[in-house]
């Protein structure tokens, strides 16, 4: 197989999808593969590296994905990249596709076959390649955060931990999942006092176990996240619903409770974000101000911190990909229903009938395709 992995062209977007001990794997089983011009850089790989485990450096990224039985990617393609899709070109990357009507009915035009990361799921319920962004967003969803209560970026001049004398900041976090997690134990050592909110109470359970004594786990109704986004002075969205969009638990109104200057960072934002008013933010102009309240919403959080970001990610990536190679997409699929569920659209048809029923467009069973 001719597996392509172009440079990332989305707004401060310095991932790569395939490092280069993922291209002498590849290389290692017979496939060649094409990596466009410096699209390692950013995350700390450069040409030569490649080079060196026998990829082709492609200068033309039109040649590359015109050459390329698969193109692997981090981030969903965007406008600039739509006429380059060919029909039966299979495309491994984040898609999101529930919060993006128009790149849904790109994909299903283009008559690709769309295996996104998000939507892998394993039988655990476990999402393996969505989880290290995950981690990585819920961390900085607290470092961002942290900086923009400082009253020179707009915010209404908390310090997270408090000092002796002093009471700490109150974090608030909407989910208790992989992000929140991550986010719970990031402000927890800055010494905030968090409240994780969640409707699993066997989840709340184990958070109360293992979390520090500043952390506190609550029911997630209408009624507690009114109360605690009132306290709050970072809030941070971290719901999720595989592959769907994310519900809106606080709405434009409600932000009317919150204090000025306080911030949200709505790390569900790739779905639609748990917030009525959440829009995506690129890393270039990242906030914005809703009844007071800074908005902190970057769709590719994980892109500022590519090293980390890149690493983390094609560890989980590598052998989905490797196997996709070698067996092609629907022996790959057929063999691994973790991977089947990763399905979103084929030669024109969806195959994933959360993304339909956002946008009321019919969809087949993944079996329908296999």
């Amino acid at each position: 197989m001719i597996v392509g992995v172009p440079k990332e062209i989305k707004s401060h977007e310095n991932r790569i999808a395939v490092v280069p001990g993922g291209v002498e794997a590849l290389v290692a089983q017979g496939h060649q593969v094409l990596v466009e011009k410096d699209g390692g850089i950013g995350s700390g790989f450069e040409d030569a590296a490649y080079t060196a485990v026998g990829a082709e450096i492609v200068p033309d990224v039109n040649d590359l994905w015109s050459r390329a039985d698969m193109i692997v990617k981090v981030k969903e393609p965007i406008a600039p990249e739509y006429e380059r899709i060919r029909e039966g070109q299979v495309l491994f990357t984040y898609f999101h596709f529930a919060a993006d009507e128009t790149l849904t009915r790109t994909i299903l035009d283009r008559k690709c076959v769309a295996i996104a990361y998000e939507t892998v799921q394993l039988s655990t319920g476990e999402l393996p390649l969505l989880t290290p962004m995950s981690e990585v967003a819920g961390r900085m969803a607290v470092q961002e955060g942290a900086k923009y209560l400082e009253k020179n970026q707009g915010g209404c001049g908390v310090l997270l931990g408090g000092v002796p004398g002093v009471l700490p900041a109150e974090v608030v976090i909407l989910g208790g999942g992989v992000v929140g997690t991550n986010a719970a134990w990031i402000a927890a050592g800055f010494g905030a006092h968090v409240t994780i909110l969640d409707l699993d109470l066997d989840r709340l359970r184990y958070l109360a176990d293992v979390m520090p004594a500043n952390v506190d786990t609550l029911f997630s109704n209408r009624r507690n996240i009114l109360e605690q986004i009132a306290r709050a002075d970072l809030l941070v969205g971290a719901v999720l619903l595989p592959g769907a969009k994310a519900p809106s638990l606080v709405l434009r109104d409600d932000l009317k409770l919150m204090k000025d200057g306080s911030v949200l960072v709505d790390v569900a934002v790739d779905q639609g974000g748990c917030v009525e008013t959440v829009r995506p933010t690129t890393h270039d102009d990242p906030i914005y101000v809703v009844e007071g309240v800074i908005h902190y919403c970057v769709a590719n959080m994980p892109g500022a911190v590519p090293r980390t970001s890149t690493l983390a990610l094609t560890n989980a990536t590598s052998p989905y990909m490797l196997a996709l190679a070698r067996k092609g997409w629907v022996r790959a699929c057929q063999d691994d229903p973790a991977l089947a569920l990763g399905l979103n659209a084929v030669d024109g048809r969806l195959t994933y009938a959360a993304v339909g029923e956002a946008f009321s467009i019919e969809s087949v069973d993944v079996s329908d395709v296999l």
